[in-house]
């Protein structure tokens, strides 16, 4: 198996979003199906899965980060996470508008850190079970995905796996399909260099037998 076809197979998720949005809970429902409701996150995680998404087997690690600010000191950390990844489950609790708020910013780093256009990016919003708590209305939460051009699920970790395996199978999903663009980009550039070198050798061979 050739080395481009490997990578397509593995994929790096990085998860973000500030504290108590459910991050951690989303990773271990998504590996384990399990939910747990309270965690010690103090430090970033990654777990290693395999799953298999649209009959296609993949290797997942999945970045669980820390909430950390665009802005400071921790910004370059978040940075290096960000490079890190090939797609990005950016997390808010309905229950939190600060959490929402930071969606954009996040969002807005991931676009600068890649300088790229088309990132694989999922907006996730959690805790759509406690209505009584609930500041983010959900037709909020779709404006602002379509603002930024994201995928966007309204879900209960706690209440729901399948919302859960949906989002995250989408997000492998956009990461496959980058990953072919990629290597179809690639291929289209090589065959570029291929014929503009047989054209300059053409050339050259033509203005040997003039001389």
């Amino acid at each position: 198996m050739s080395e481009s076809v490997r990578k397509m197979l593995r994929a790096k998720l990085v998860v973000l979003g500030r504290d108590n949005c459910g991050k951690t809970a989303l990773c271990v429902r998504f590996i384990t199906r399990r939910f747990i409701g309270e965690y010690e996150h103090k430090r970033e995680v990654t777990y290693r899965c395999q799953k298999i998404v649209d009959k296609e087997g993949i290797e997942l690690e999945i970045l669980d980060t820390v909430n950390k600010e665009c802005v400071g000191p921790a910004a370059s950390s978040l940075e290096s996470s960000i490079k890190w990844g090939d797609g990005f489950l950016i997390m808010y609790s309905v229950t939190d508008r600060s959490s929402f708020e930071a969606v954009s910013r996040l969002k807005r780093l991931i676009d600068h850190v890649k300088q790229t256009l088309g990132i694989p990016a999922v907006i996730v919003a959690n805790k759509c079970d406690m209505e009584n708590g609930r500041v983010v209305r959900t037709d909020e939460g779709q404006a602002l995905a379509s603002d930024l051009r994201c995928s966007f699920f309204e879900l209960s970790v706690a209440e729901d796996a399948s919302a859960v395996e949906a989002a995250c199978g989408q997000l492998v999903r956009e990461v496959r399909q980058e990953f072919q663009r990629h290597l179809l980009a690639m291929d289209k550039r090589s065959r570029m260099l291929q014929m503009r070198h047989a054209l300059k050798n053409k050339l050259t061979r033509s203005k040997t037998m003039q001389w």
